[in-house]
């Protein structure tokens, strides 16, 4: 049983989803491009989710996201749906798309783990070695330069979406946020934190690769490969699935996060405990979500404080 896990209206996340068995399914052509921002923008907007960065990789999905109203599931729920069944018609696939663990949903605490993090999503292709510069991926992706004030843009995808359905409109867009810990008037300067930490992450991929004498992939040869193979390279199982993230040289931080996930954990089993004895008055923690919204649990006033 996987840990419980809090559900914090406002909280921004890094998201992360992979497909099954590494397949290629999500290679950056033109269809999965637009089929993924389709499906982000129309999911988005019918939760309140912000977006504020993304990058499609061929075998997963990197988004940053704040959860406005505290309804993260029900929008993960609905977007990887859109994207399965977009990507069975594509790509003519049979069976599963998403991988077996859950989507790894990382809560960035402070403006250093914005920053780490943000970097990292839009850095990835150069760590998997497949392009020397982020903004080179063929993908979708937002560059440095949109964050905060970019557009992603979509025409509804010719297969799955139903023109006769107003769920799905004709084009679908959603506007890119600033983590709301970012005001307006600090936009440059968050930006060219993020652009000098992912000049440094791209710089450290390009090094790695040079000490292994590998050579990038390249934009067009991405595109070209099978979306029906699989992922070469080694990746080890996913053992840690974190939380959170706070960023480098935020050790005090760290530890304040961490025993109020432990606080969260010992009070929901307790409540959960009392719950299968029959005891329908236990209150979980305020930020319980599955045991609330589909069992009608109550829940306390106090929030969670990181």
């Amino acid at each position: 049983m996987s840990q419980p896990r809090p559900v914090v209206a406002g909280a921004t996340y890094l998201l992360t989803r992979r497909a099954l068995r590494r397949h290629l399914l999500f290679r950056p052509d033109a269809a999965m491009t637009q089929l993924i921002v389709y499906a982000l923008a129309v999911s988005a907007k019918r939760y309140g989710i912000r977006v504020h960065a993304l990058c499609a990789m061929s075998t997963h999905l990197h988004i940053v996201v704040t959860d406005v109203d505290g309804v993260l599931p029900r929008f993960l729920q609905f977007f990887h749906r859109l994207v399965a069944l977009g990507t069975k018609a594509i790509r003519a696939w049979e069976g599963p798309v998403w991988g077996h663990e859950a989507t790894s949903a990382v809560r960035l605490i402070t403006r250093a783990a914005l920053v780490e993090k943000i970097s990292y999503t839009l850095a990835n292709p150069v760590g998997a070695g497949l392009v020397r510069r982020a903004r080179e991926w063929p993908g979708a992706k937002v560059l440095v330069g949109e964050l905060g004030r970019g557009v992603l843009r979509a025409k509804r995808p010719d297969v799955y979406f139903d023109p006769s359905n107003p769920a799905w409109p004709e084009d679908a867009a959603i506007a890119l946020t600033l983590p709301p810990s970012v005001a307006e008037d600090d936009a440059d300067v968050f930006r060219r934190e993020v652009g000098a930490e992912l000049g440094r992450q791209e710089a450290e991929a390009r090094a790695a690769m040079h000490r292994k004498g590998h050579r990038f992939l390249g934009p067009d040869r991405v595109c070209m490969i099978s979306p029906d193979d699989r992922a070469a390279s080694f990746e080890p199982s996913r053992g840690f699935n974190p939380t959170f993230a706070v960023g480098r040289g935020h050790a005090d931080v760290r530890r304040i996060a961490s025993a109020a996930v432990r606080a969260f954990r010992t009070a929901y089993r307790e409540a959960l405990e009392r719950w299968r004895a029959g005891l329908r008055g236990a209150v979980f923690p305020a930020e319980t979500w599955w045991m609330r919204v589909f069992h009608g649990a109550t829940v306390g006033d106090a929030v969670l404080v990181l």
